[in-house]
């Protein structure tokens, strides 16, 4: 059985990489976790002392990302790697691509992406923010000489436009001083960037200031601009910015009952002190709002928000019926720790619970 485990575990991984959020979450997979819940945990501590001593030149990378001249930035080596990995990305995202294009390999891999919440910080409730996001595509937007521009993060230009963001129309670009770059999510269906993070506002990076101090700028920069939020000839998209709570049980509980003018597409949390790292980081979490109850083990309302899908309750009914009662295994782990190892859901519910996901948001 063991040796089927590990099988079944190598053949269907999606990702290498630990607790992507391209694959279902750990807990609800059908076979064991590689990754262990310790070392998630290790992962954030590492990440926290590393970000101190590594210093990229942010002002000069933001400069980069806004004017496009990456002259002398990458070598001959870093050029074939960065291509290979836009190949695998666009292979993800269903794109087609001509062998002798060239890929936009400079603006690619610039958003900081989240792994799924496996182990709950044992300080949650104070070192952690959380931000309610709607269903949408991850879009890197650039407002820069006169214009602004959204890419996916493969890095395809998708869209180009005129809007209110500093530097993106030719009434505010300020010949080509003022810049800003933006982490947003776009839906189609109300037009709508909604602003999920800061790396840069008016040329002034904050790529390597904290996730609370970035929030706060972002709130405050926003509302100074007039007219960002509706729709005009200026404008044709609205920008608008997403609130942060804390992530205490209170407020946690009151954001899954209230009511959104978007739909929900799940949560993400970040740890208040980590900078702005683009690829994927264990100091910024994904929960779907139906999965806090049996993750973060807090009391949540009854609502639609936290219903859970078909495919979910089964799973997850075979997991609390798996669940550690050791008596070894630390409080954080007896919130939400559940071993895996025997559990015989089908392979066709795995793939429906994949393929959900994959239709939505991809943080």
């Amino acid at each position: 059985m063991e040796a089927l485990t590990q099988a079944l575990s190598s053949s269907f991984a999606v990702s290498r990489e630990p607790n992507s959020t391209s694959a279902p979450h750990p807990r609800l997979a059908q076979y064991k976790s590689k990754y262990s819940v310790l070392e998630q945990s290790e992962r954030r501590r590492r990440f926290l002392e590393l970000q101190k001593e590594k210093r990229l030149n942010y002002v000069n990378h933001a400069r980069q990302l806004a004017d496009g001249d990456w002259t002398g930035a990458d070598s001959e080596d870093e050029e074939k790697k960065s291509q290979r990995q836009l190949e695998n990305s666009a292979d993800e995202e269903g794109m087609e691509i001509e062998q002798k294009k060239k890929l936009p390999k400079h603006y690619a891999n610039q958003l900081m992406l989240s792994e799924w919440l496996v182990d709950v910080p044992a300080d949650l409730s104070s070192d952690w923010l959380m931000v309610v996001c709607p269903v949408g595509k991850r879009s890197l937007v650039v407002a820069s000489k006169g214009s602004t521009s959204s890419y996916t993060k493969s890095g395809y230009c998708v869209n180009r436009f005129p809007s209110l963001i500093p530097g993106g129309n030719r009434h505010n670009s300020a010949l080509g001083k003022d810049y800003t770059i933006l982490d947003c999510i776009y839906s189609d269906v109300d037009r709508t960037y909604y602003i999920l993070d800061v790396m840069c506002w008016r040329g002034h990076p904050v790529y390597d200031c904290s996730t609370e101090f970035r929030f706060y700028w972002l709130q405050s920069k926003v509302e100074e601009v007039e007219g960002l939020s509706e729709i005009s000839q200026i404008n044709p998209f609205r920008f608008v910015g997403l609130n942060s709570i804390s992530c205490s049980t209170e407020s946690i509980q009151m954001a899954l009952a209230h009511e959104y003018n978007f739909t929900v597409d799940g949560l993400l949390f970040y740890h208040k002190e980590t900078h702005y790292t683009p690829g994927s980081t264990p100091l910024v979490g994904w929960l779907r709002p139906y999965m806090v109850v049996d993750i973060l083990g807090i009391e949540v309302p009854q609502c639609p928000l936290t219903s859970k899908p078909d495919y979910a309750s089964h799973q997850l009914q075979q997991i609390l019926e798996h669940k550690k009662t050791s008596t070894e295994v630390r409080p954080a782990d007896q919130n939400g720790r559940y071993e895996l190892e025997h559990l015989s859901t089908p392979e066709t519910q795995l793939e429906k619970s994949h393929s959900a996901q994959k239709e939505s948001m991809d943080v």
